[in-house]
């Protein structure tokens, strides 16, 4: 019974996942950057990495939320509450 409860148990944690809660902190921190209209110079030279990240960053944001462009991305984060509607 134990590996039933432990299933379940399992099955209930990913149940509770919404898109949002599968990004890494690093993740959620460009797609705020992004959504806030930076660009990716601007974001590599922000956070210290190379541009090279920052695509790659956005490349695995944009498939883990199954977003097709930057404005998705940004209605995104807007819904989500990363980055408000104003500056």
């Amino acid at each position: 019974t134990g590996v039933v409860i432990e299933d379940y148990i399992k099955r209930l944690a990913d149940v509770d996942k919404t898109p949002l809660s599968t990004l890494t902190g690093r993740e959620r921190e460009v797609l705020q950057l992004v959504a806030e209209g930076r660009s990716t110079k601007k974001i590599a030279l922000a956070l210290h990495v190379s541009t090279k990240t920052i695509e790659a960053n956005r490349r695995q944001i944009m498939q883990k939320l199954d977003i097709h462009s930057i404005a998705e991305l940004t209605k995104y984060a807007v819904r989500e509450g990363l980055t408000p509607l104003e500056p």
